[in-house]
């Protein structure tokens, strides 16, 4: 049996594991939530989208096989004992999108992007991880339990779960299929089956989300609950990654640290194997003023939804918490309607 500090030192490792694999998949694979949705809403081209898909499938199969085997319990898993909050989810969700597309990048695309040398992911990094732990525990903390109160929840809110309590099919059986069916639409087109790398990769990232669920399970069973069931988020923290840089002394090593830290790590090597890497910086102040105030948001959005595009898209999707595809959706909305307004606010007609 572990003791608290080696248990701390076995989730910070699974979580730096999983984040150089998402930081890998960001430069080699250009995985990007954003990136994906301009594709498709600009270039009619949908395979990052269908990476995306590949990706949900992939984890949420993974997790339920952990789960009929009995290394998952889902009634431990910290998203799920809430009180799922709609309200929450779709005002979250439509803040981080639009924040995301202020930005440029959600908190994952950021740090990707930092790994590669870009100094502006770095401020929006920073601004989102500061409003994340405001929200979370800070000043506007008061507020948003006050608007959006949490509640804990009778039974684990879960869609696997609910079809074994209505029709006496395994949670684990039931997530698998579901999964399946995600998996089976997004290998669908001939184009994709075809793109070997988007699949690949597609297929790394939802191995990781797994990996962090089935590794943090595995811990929290062996240490008799000293750490909470969790996988992969980049909103509160990356706000926890810069309290432990600055009073390390007084934290505790944990899966988020690691999970930041990967990612940068990752990134960082997948941009010296492409011979991306270059220092940038901004040189417009509109533009920076823009992408602080949607760093911003996402921070707060993210905390009100109870995870970011990462967190809420896959993670949260991969153990089929009821929120998760509103919180989606609406990520997707409010992205969509924040670059539509940047695209025409760049094309005004002259008077």
């Amino acid at each position: 049996m572990f003791d608290l500090a080696n248990e701390g030192f076995v989730v910070l490792l699974i979580g730096l594991a999983g984040g150089i694999l998402l930081g890998l998949a960001a430069r080699l694979g250009r995985f990007c939530t954003l990136g994906a949705l301009e594709d498709v809403l600009y270039s009619h081209n949908d395979i990052r989208l269908r990476m995306w898909a590949v990706a949900i499938g992939v984890a949420m199969i993974g997790v339920h096989v952990l789960v009929g085997l009995g290394i998952i319990d889902l009634s431990a898993v910290g998203i799920l004992s809430d009180k799922w909050n709609p309200v929450a989810s779709i005002v979250g969700g439509l803040l981080f999108g639009y924040g995301m597309a202020l930005s440029g990048n959600c908190g994952y695309g950021a740090l990707a992007r930092l790994g590669g040398g870009d100094l502006r992911s770095f401020v929006i990094v920073l601004v989102m991880g500061l409003a994340a732990y405001a929200t979370l525990s800070g000043p506007l903390a008061y507020l948003r339990i006050w608007v959006f109160p949490q509640v804990q929840a009778e039974a684990t809110p879960s869609l696997s779960v609910l079809a074994e309590q209505s029709f006496s099919l395994p949670a684990g059986m039931a997530g698998i299929v579901i999964g399946l069916v995600i998996l089976g639409f997004a290998v669908a087109p001939k184009r994709m089956r075809e793109d070997r790398p988007a699949m690949f990769w597609g297929a790394v990232v939802g191995l990781a989300v797994m990996a962090g669920w089935g590794g943090t399970a595995w811990v929290a069973h062996t240490s008799l609950g000293a750490v909470s069931v969790q996988s992969h988020t980049f909103s509160a923290p990356v706000g926890e990654a810069m309290l432990y840089a600055m009073t390390a002394s007084g934290q505790t090593l944990s899966f988020g640290l690691g999970s930041v830290a990967g990612v940068w790590i990752g990134a960082f090597i997948g941009s010296l194997i492409k011979g991306h890497f270059r220092w940038e910086a901004c040189e417009d102040p509109r533009e920076l003023k823009r992408q602080i105030f949607g760093a911003g948001m996402m921070g707060v959005g993210a905390v009100i939804a109870v995870g970011c595009s990462i967190g809420q898209g896959l993670s949260a999707m991969a153990v089929l918490s009821y929120g998760a595809p509103v919180t989606l959706i609406s990520i997707v909305l409010g992205a969509a309607f924040g670059l539509r307004q940047l695209i025409e606010g760049f094309h005004q007609p002259a008077e």
